[in-house]
């Protein structure tokens, strides 16, 4: 399945994809460090550069989830794709010119998010109408072994060229990666027709929340959605917890803290090159239910890290088994999850799945620094990683069919049908 010829117009949207994955990886952290280092911005600013730039970003993106729905897919790409790079052109011209500050930082911040939640719903719907049901997982998991791929070399190579060539060179890097994603976009052939709305009147609060609605009538997806905002939540919530830990109070030194995150990104090779085989063996929900459990039990294995080589080991250990199970089950996920959408309803579906997860990791992390600095961060983890082990509750009982999906919204007798498969 992995080397199955998805043709050439796929070719490029995944160039496009692979592109701007690398370019992100290599720009991996690059304003919070030019924060600190150019502007010597405090601790507090730092934070909130990570928070609320893109938390704006995702209220900006609330409108843009309904405006994307109805229009032509790849325009909407490549205008996102632009529109990223001009924004974070801006950086490197400041800094040369001397005229950088932090709202400059803060405003790139949140354009850069809304623009990503708005491509991610455009390329999800495009992808659905380019490629055959049966080879939704495939491209799916494509995109998700180059995702991490780009995360084990990425940042490592930034961080070299950073020492090498000055602050903003990952930022060019990642600027320039979003214009050769716009070219891949551009080099796709072949008509799009303009999705057209059942009704002339303007944007209303019902369509913002359409896609929000979906989810939470459909009951798999319902099931699948929470779960993931709690997992993932959760994980991205020990990130700076463990930094503290590992750098701060047991000694770790940064080339070993970078390789605890790195080298494991490489099981995400292993994990999402295995998802064809393992639903074409145990069928789409048992692999979702199983591979959905098992990456909720290794978060706890953080709490007993200890100082040297052990401790080190342990951190790899404990991430790489996270990341084979994410980098397995998210293909199935993100295949799940476009074919129990509507044509018509994905792109507002998709911007609400990312707009929660950004609000999720970020409450999640709030709570999980204000819980450290109470007691500590070992404390912290411990109470993540006890907690992702209730996710599990969360995941589907039952196989729904995929027109439950399609049908819900529209025919009546839906409802009792939901209920009869509930009761079978």
């Amino acid at each position: 399945m992995a080397r199955r010829d998805l043709g050439r117009e796929f070719g490029w949207l995944w160039a496009s994809y692979a592109v701007s994955a690398y370019g992100s990886g290599l720009g991996f952290g690059a304003l919070p460090l030019i924060a600190v280092t150019v502007l010597h911005a405090s601790p507090i600013q730092v934070s909130a550069l990570a928070a609320v730039g893109p938390a704006v970003g995702a209220l900006i993106a609330l409108p843009l989830g309904p405006w994307v729905e109805f229009q032509r897919k790849r325009p909407v790409m490549i205008a996102m794709d632009l529109l990223r790079f001009a924004v974070m052109a801006t950086i490197p011209i400041a800094y040369a010119l001397g005229h950088l500050g932090f709202i400059q930082l803060m405003v790139v911040s949140a354009v850069i998010a809304a623009a990503k939640i708005a491509f991610g719903a455009a390329s999800g719907a495009y992808l659905k109408a380019l490629v055959r049901p049966d080879d939704l997982l495939v491209a799916n998991s494509r995109f998700e072994s180059t995702n991490w791929s780009s995360i084990a070399v990425g940042p490592p190579l930034g961080g070299a060229a950073i020492g090498i060539f000055g602050p903003v060179v990952t930022v060019i890097a990642d600027a320039l990666s979003y214009l050769l994603s716009a070219f891949a976009v551009t080099a796709i052939h072949g008509s799009e027709e303009r999705p057209q709305r059942n009704t002339a009147s303007p944007l209303r609060i019902a369509d913002l929340l359409e896609g929000w609605r979906h989810l939470l009538n459909h009951p798999g997806l319902r099931a699948l959605y929470l779960n993931q905002l709690l997992v993932s939540g959760l994980i991205m919530a020990t990130e700076p917890l463990l930094a503290v830990l590992l750098l701060r109070d047991l000694g770790f030194s940064p080339w070993q803290y970078g390789l605890a995150f790195a080298a494991p990104c490489l099981g995400g090779l292993v994990g999402s090159r295995l998802a064809g085989r393992v639903v074409a063996r145990y069928g789409q929900i048992r692999v979702l239910r199983t591979v959905g459990a098992l990456r909720a039990i290794w978060l706890i294995g953080l709490v007993f890290v200890q100082p040297g080589v052990p401790g080190l080991l342990t951190v790899i250990a404990v991430e790489l088994a996270i990341i084979i199970s994410m980098s397995l089950y998210n293909p199935v996920l993100a295949t799940y999850r476009l074919e129990h959408t509507p044509k018509d309803r994905i792109a507002r579906t998709l911007s609400a799945w990312s707009i929660s997860s950004g609000a999720a990791i970020a409450i999640l992390s709030a709570l999980g620094g204000l819980l450290a600095s109470v007691t500590s961060p070992r404390t912290a983890l411990a109470v993540a990683g006890l907690l992702i082990l209730a996710s599990p509750l969360l995941l589907p009982r039952y196989d729904y069919p995929v027109t439950l999906a399609t049908d819900a919204m529209t025919d009546p007798d839906m409802d009792a049908h939901r209920t009869s498969i509930e009761r079978t």
